[in-house]
């Protein structure tokens, strides 16, 4: 079966051998989102990069469409396209002139992107600012306007490397409504990097966690949560906290899942009752503050990575 992005054992070094990635793979069938989570560093952007033929590969492969970015790179991006996390619209020209040469350079006929435009700036609520100098557009007006350029061309593989940082929560809420509405409108593949979980949750069929270059997880978003199961204790304690945890599996209040950062202590309860288990802490006399809650995406990174998402997100 063809796939829209395949990667086989990719990596980037850069000089003073500085390992970006490390040899990920990854498979995103046609008309999946499929999302890459991680922190400011993690290696997501320039995996992006080498996927859209803008950084060389340092060794393995990747193929768009069945296309070889490596050798062949022109093919691959006449059927992807991109937007990336710095504005590449011009700011001088209106926005309806930044997507008339988009789609000239890109190939497309005339009466087609007269059309096009027109649907798009429809659906990503730009018409009235179409004729409008870009250098007058808010930050999230620039940024509706590079999805409309990005998507005009009808790529069969749409790459969003961190679409919504910097802007503020109402229209990062808004831009996100405007994906899921390109999504639902097309057979469109999208592959999104963000390091906001609830973005992340929301948008993918599909999440691969990246940690250091590496991918550490790869499922559903839904299974990622229940391999948690469905609640968790939380709790802090004074001193060592990797004895205390110790301690806690010792007695089996505690499953091997549990992990410990800094002086916080989780731990997924499964089928264990979180009332039980809070008062079978509370017993041992190791906890101060401890509370019981569902887990969410940061849970399951820092149970992989040891690190939090939290700050970054």
């Amino acid at each position: 079966m063809e796939l829209a992005v395949e990667a086989r054992n990719l990596r980037k070094t850069y000089s003073g051998a500085v390992e970006a990635v490390k040899g990920i793979d990854l498979e995103v069938a046609f008309g999946e989102v499929f999302g890459l989570l991680g922190p400011n560093g993690a290696g997501k952007s320039t995996t992006v990069g080498m996927l859209t033929t803008t950084i060389v590969p340092t060794s393995g492969t990747a193929r768009i469409a069945g296309f070889d970015v490596a050798r062949e790179p022109l093919a691959a991006r006449a059927i992807s396209s991109v937007v990336f996390q710095e504005p590449v619209v011009d700011r001088s020209l209106t926005g309806r002139r930044n997507l008339e040469i988009h789609a000239r350079l890109w190939g497309v006929e005339p009466g087609e992107a007269k059309r096009r435009i027109n649907e798009l700036e429809d659906l990503l609520g730009i018409a009235d600012l179409a004729d409008r100098a870009v250098s007058s557009y808010s930050g999230g007006e620039r940024r509706r306007l590079e999805l409309a350029r990005a998507v005009v061309s009808h790529p069969r593989v749409l790459f969003l490397d961190e679409p919504t940082v910097g802007l503020d929560p109402r229209i990062r809420a808004e831009l996100l409504e405007l994906i899921a509405r390109l999504r639902r409108k097309s057979e469109m593949t999208v592959l999104l990097t963000t390091h906001y979980l609830d973005e992340a949750e929301r948008l993918c069929d599909r999440l691969a966690i990246i940690h250091a270059g590496r991918i550490v997880a790869l499922d559903t978003p839904r299974a990622m949560l229940a391999s948690l199961g469905r609640e968790l204790v939380e709790l802090r304690v004074e001193g060592a906290a990797d004895s205390a945890l110790a301690s806690l599996r010792e007695r089996g209040v505690a499953g091997e899942d549990a992990f410990a950062v800094g002086s916080r202590l989780t731990l997924p309860l499964h089928d264990r009752n979180s009332h039980e288990t809070i008062a079978a802490v509370r017993r041992l006399g190791i906890a101060g503050a401890i509370s019981a809650r569902e887990p969410t995406l940061d849970d399951v990174y820092l149970h992989l990575t040891g690190d939090s998402l939290a700050p970054a997100a």
